[in-house]
């Protein structure tokens, strides 16, 4: 399958990536546009998911997030949600000017952090006509009440505190881990199995990848409430794929948020854990997002 480089304006921020053509399709199709979660760069499996679109007939549009990877952006390694949001809608304006997109076929996917995301996207943008958040991330609220002790937490907001005064008198941002081996000490993501996929693929598909993001990155991830919107979803066609045995993004909460949303959903339960959907539960977890999308834009069409 054809694959190229692509770069596009998001006011002002180049962001990069790759375009994946339809495979056996000749004039406009249907597009996947898609990006990664917290901090992960687009080669992490991101190739393998755009190759199963675009063997079903779906073009494919991959970005790193500002801030990472390959796209522009300062301060590095900063994630600010509400922007990604924005920065998905500019790759969808983005696919639209490409001869090979029907830009009334445009489906959004997303994973763990850009799940939730995706979420919002479906509610906000009607230029999206199908939905699939994979082991997303639906409140950042009560996702840092899973995973931080509530002892640590006031710890958390004086170093919260200490960072905006710091930046207030003109110091650059502090920075925190994404992941530690020790799942007690500071980390954006203090789970052991988010060490062991971070830093094993980092190491194997992505040296680009950086343990680092902006404190206040942590900050916003907790103001952050994707399922505030997914009752507004609908009519647009909403797949969530949610791991049972997910400790990052625990399952409960996104089944929680599943219930609220309306028809047209479906709800797929993976037997394994978070980041399973990337390598060993690959074939469980891309099978029905590509036959969501084939269903909902028409990829044999």
């Amino acid at each position: 399958m054809a694959r190229r480089d692509i770069e596009f304006d998001a006011e002002g921020v180049t962001l990069r990536g790759w375009f994946y053509d339809a495979d056996g399709r000749s004039g406009a199709a249907p597009t996947v546009v898609m990006a990664h979660g917290f901090s992960a760069v687009k080669e992490m499996y991101l190739d393998k998911f755009a190759e199963t679109f675009a063997a079903a007939g779906l073009n494919a549009l991959v970005f790193d997030n500002r801030n990472f990877g390959a796209s522009d952006g300062e301060p590095r390694c900063e994630i600010d949600p509400v922007q990604q949001v924005r920065d998905y809608r500019h790759a969808i304006t983005y696919a639209g000017t490409l001869d090979e997109v029907d830009p009334t076929r445009i489906g959004v996917w997303g994973s763990s952090y850009s799940g939730g995301h995706v979420l919002v996207l479906g509610a906000i943008d009607r230029r999206v006509q199908a939905v699939v958040a994979q082991v997303p991330l639906v409140s950042g609220s009560a996702n840092i009440a899973e995973l931080v002790r509530a002892d640590f937490r006031a710890g958390f907001r004086q170093m919260f505190d200490d960072d905006r005064a710091a930046r207030f008198r003109g110091d650059p941002p502090a920075m925190v881990p994404v992941v530690a081996e020790d799942p007690l000490a500071p980390s954006a993501l203090p789970t052991p199995d988010s060490w062991t996929w971070f830093t094993e693929t980092g190491k194997t598909r992505a040296p680009s990848w950086k343990n680092e993001v902006t404190l206040r990155t942590v900050e916003m991830l907790g103001e952050y409430e994707p399922a505030a919107y997914i009752a507004r979803i609908s009519p647009t066609p909403l797949l969530m794929v949610v791991a049972r045995e997910d400790h990052l993004t625990p399952a409960h909460l996104a089944i929680d948020a599943y219930e609220r949303a309306r028809e047209p959903k479906r709800l797929v339960i993976l037997p394994s854990g978070h980041f399973d959907a990337y390598v060993d539960g690959f074939d469980e977890a891309s099978v029905p997002a590509r036959d969501w999308f084939v269903e909902h834009l028409g990829a044999g069409r």
